[in-house]
C-alpha cells in the first residue's frame, strides 16, 4: 500500500498524465466530464482508482473506443470514498466518461447570493488532502505526480483560472471532444457533444506542463476580475473593485518576496506567481496551488501583514510543490520546511521583529494543540500513523510548528549558512519527487556528518509532545508582549503609549498569551479600550471572542454569531465552535452553537461542514 488514505496499488502503474473536459452546469452544480488517464507503462490486469460522489458512466479504451469492463465498490469507505477498478488488456491509457455531484467534497457550489455581486454563480475547489477523487476519477496520493491538460466549458459572462498556464479561449466545437462517442452510446443519457456546442458558453483551455500532486489540482469559475501587482503576479477576485483594489494594496510587495525566496532556496520554477482572492466560504487560509495560489478574504487587513500568509504559500513552490510529502503521515515535509521558509522570507522583507512575533504565535499555537490532543498524542508526532484517520479531522498546527521547531534546532546546530546550503542541496535533490520521513532523515545524516549525535533525531520525528530542545523565540518585542499579558493576569491593562505601535500581529501574540478564562468585567474593560472585538483584523477579532466565550461574556455571543455567519475559514470555526460546546455547564452556548450552524452551514464549504459536525458529535 502507497498511502493510507488511498485506494492505489504499489502493483499497478502510476498515471502521468490526465487530460480532462469539464462542462459546468450550473443549475444542478454538477460538471460532466471526461477524464484521459495515461499511465506510466502498460498495464494488463485491474487498475485501482479513487474516486468519491462521481457517476461513472462507461470506459473506454482510448485508442478503439471500445468500452472497458469496470467495477464501483457498493460501498463508500468514510474517507477513500469508492474503489473504481478497471480491467485492462495491455492498456496504456483509459477514457472515463462520468459526472460530478453536488455533494463533492472539493467542490463549493455558491449561489448568486453568496457572491459579492449577487448577479452570477461561482464554483472553486478545494482537493487538498483527499478530495482531488471527487472532481475526477485519480490514483488520489502525493505519490502520483501527474501533468494534466484540462478544457473547461462555461457560460459566456464567466472565466475560469486554474493551477496551470492559461493557453487558449475559444467558442465551443465538436472537435474539444474527439474520442466522446455520442448520445446513444456514451452513457451520459443525454448528448454532450450537443450540449457542449450550445450557444452563449465559451471554453477555455489551460495545460499544467510540470509533474503536482492530485491535490494540487484546481480551479474557479465565476465573474472574476484582475489587477497587475508585479511582473509575475496578477491578484484575481470577483469582479468587485473594493476587494481587488485592497488585495492588491495588500500584496503590493510580492515581486520582492520572490525575488527574496529565490536567494534563499534557487530560482523559482513555475513562471507565473498568481493570487485568486475567493469568497469568504474558502476553508483554509490560503491552498498553494501552483501558479494560482488561492486565499480566503480574511487576509486583507489593510496593513500588508497579510504577507505572511502570502510567503507561506509562496514558500510551497519550493517545499510543498517541488519536494512533496509521499503521503499524509510524512505531511511535516511540506509545512514544517514551509513555515521555517516562510519565517525566512518574513525576517528579511519585514524584519527580524515580526518574524520573532510570527515564531511566538506559532509556539502558543503548538502548545495550545499539545493540549488538544492530550488523549491522542500520537497527532502530536511529526511522522505519524493515519491508518483509519481523516486528514481532515487530525489537522493541526503541529507539522508545521513541531516541524518549524525541529529545522530551527537543526539550523542552531550548524549555523544558518551551513543550513542553507544544506536547503539548496536537498531542494536540487528532490525536486518534482515525493518524498517521505527516512529519505529526508537520511539525506540529512549523509550530507550534516554527526547530526544524529548532537540532536535526538527519533526523538524529533516520531516521539510525541514538545522535545525538549524547543524553544520560543528571543527578540525584546516578544519578551515585552509576553510580559504585558502576565501582567493582565494580576489586573493590569497595557497603556495607550505601550500599544501605539501594534498591529494584528501583535495584539494576537497578546491575546494568545492571555490565561484561557479571565472576569468578564476584564474582558469587557479589554475591549472597551481598544476594540478588538470590532477588529478588521480576523486573527485578532477571532482570539479576543475566543477569549470571550470562554470567560463565559455572553456580551459578545452577537458578534460571535456574526463571525460564524461571515467566515467559513476553519481554523476560525474550529476555534469558535469548540469554545461554545466544550466542557460542562454550558447548555445555553450549546444552543446557540447548534442553532448558528443550522442557518450557517450551507455558506460553508463541505470540508468545513465536516469539521463543524465532528465537533458536535464529540461534545454536543
Amino acid at each position: 500500500m502507497i498511502d493510507p488514505h488511498s485506494f492505489t496499488d504499489s502493483t499497478h502503474p502510476l498515471t502521468t498524465h490526465v487530460s480532462l473536459t469539464l462542462y459546468f452546469h450550473f443549475p444542478s452544480s454538477t460538471i460532466h466530464a471526461t477524464a484521459l488517464l495515461t499511465l506510466q507503462t502498460p498495464h494488463t490486469g485491474p487498475l485501482s482508482l479513487d474516486t468519491r460522489s462521481l457517476t461513472i458512466h462507461k470506459i473506454l479504451d482510448p485508442a478503439t473506443l471500445a468500452p472497458l469492463p469496470f467495477t464501483l465498490s457498493s460501498s463508500e469507505h468514510p474517507i477513500k470514498g469508492r474503489l473504481l477498478t478497471v480491467y485492462l488488456d495491455n492498456n496504456s491509457s483509459v477514457l472515463i466518461l462520468y459526472s460530478t455531484s453536488p455533494s463533492s467534497s472539493a467542490l463549493q457550489w455558491l449561489s448568486p447570493p453568496q457572491t459579492f455581486n449577487k448577479t452570477h454563480p461561482f464554483v472553486y475547489t478545494q482537493c487538498h488532502p483527499v478530495h482531488a477523487r471527487s472532481v475526477f476519477p485519480c490514483q488520489d496520493t502525493p505519490a502520483a505526480r501527474v501533468c494534466y491538460s484540462a478544457k473547461l466549458n462555461l457560460p459566456r459572462e464567466l472565466s475560469a483560472v486554474m493551477s496551470a498556464r492559461h493557453c487558449d479561449c475559444h467558442d465551443p466545437v465538436g472537435t474539444d471532444l474527439d474520442g466522446v462517442l455520442t448520445n446513444e452510446e456514451s452513457g451520459f443519457g443525454f448528448d454532450l457533444k450537443s450540449l457542449w456546442c450550445e450557444e452563449g458558453r465559451v471554453v477555455e483551455e489551460f495545460v499544467m506542463e510540470q509533474p503536482i500532486p492530485p491535490y494540487l489540482f484546481a480551479f474557479a469559475v465565476g465573474e472574476l476580475g484582475f489587477r497587475e501587482v508585479g511582473p509575475r503576479t496578477r491578484v484575481y477576485s470577483e469582479a468587485v473593485d473594493g476587494v481587488l483594489d485592497a488585495a492588491a494594496r495588500e500584496f503590493a510587495g510580492t515581486e520582492e518576496m520572490i525575488r527574496q525566496a529565490e536567494r534563499l532556496f534557487g530560482e523559482y520554477d513555475w513562471e507565473r506567481f498568481d493570487l485568486l482572492v475567493l469568497p469568504p466560504s474558502f476553508p483554509y487560509a490560503g491552498m498553494e496551488n501552483p501558479r494560482m495560489v488561492f486565499l480566503t478574504p480574511t487576509v486583507i487587513k489593510g496593513d500588508a501583514s497579510g504577507a505572511r500568509l502570502v510567503a507561506h504559500e509562496l514558500a510551497h513552490s519550493w517545499t510543498g510543490n517541488l519536494i512533496t510529502n509521499k503521503n499524509n503521515e510524512h505531511f511535516w515535509l511540506n509545512e514544517g520546511f514551509t513555515t521555517y521558509a516562510e519565517r525566512r522570507i518574513v525576517e528579511v522583507v519585514q524584519g527580524e521583529d515580526i518574524a520573532a512575533l510570527n515564531i511566538g504565535i506559532g509556539w502558543r499555537g503548538l502548545n495550545e494543540e499539545m493540549e488538544r490532543f492530550k488523549d491522542n498524542m500520537e497527532f502530536t508526532k511529526l511522522k505519524n500513523n493515519q491508518e483509519g484517520v481523516d486528514p481532515d479531522d487530525m489537522y493541526s498546527r503541529v507539522p508545521y510548528e513541531k516541524g518549524f521547531q525541529f529545522l530551527w534546532r537543526i539550523e542552531h546546530q550548524i549555523g544558518r549558512s551551513a543550513f542553507d546550503e544544506f536547503l539548496k542541496k536537498y531542494i536540487a535533490t528532490f525536486k518534482f519527487k515525493s518524498i517521505d520521513t527516512e529519505t529526508f532523515l537520511d539525506f540529512l545524516k549523509a550530507n550534516v556528518h554527526g547530526i544524529e549525535k548532537d540532536i535526538d533525531l527519533q526523538l524529533w520525528t516520531e516521539g510525541t509532545g514538545i522535545p525538549p530542545d524547543a524553544h520560543e523565540p528571543v527578540s525584546n518585542l516578544y519578551i515585552k508582549i509576553t510580559s504585558l499579558a502576565k501582567d493582565f493576569k494580576l489586573g493590569r491593562m497595557p497603556r495607550e503609549d505601550e500599544v501605539a505601535n501594534w498591529k494584528g500581529q501583535e495584539w494576537e501574540l497578546y491575546l494568545k498569551n492571555l490565561p484561557r478564562a479571565v472576569e468578564a468585567s476584564q474582558v469587557l474593560a479589554l475591549d472597551a479600550r481598544y476594540r478588538l472585538s470590532e477588529s478588521k483584523d480576523y486573527e485578532v477579532k477571532v482570539a479576543f471572542l475566543q477569549l470571550a466565550i470562554s470567560s463565559r461574556c455572553r456580551d459578545y455571543y452577537g458578534e460571535v454569531e456574526k463571525t460564524l455567519k461571515e467566515v467559513g475559514r476553519m481554523s476560525f470555526l474550529r476555534l469558535l465552535y469548540s469554545g461554545l460546546v466544550e466542557g460542562p455547564g454550558n447548555e445555553e452556548e450549546k444552543i446557540l452553537a447548534k442553532r448558528v450552524f443550522a442557518e450557517a452551514r450551507e455558506c460553508y464549504h463541505p470540508i468545513a461542514q465536516g469539521i463543524v459536525e465532528a465537533i458536535f458529535a464529540k461534545h454536543v
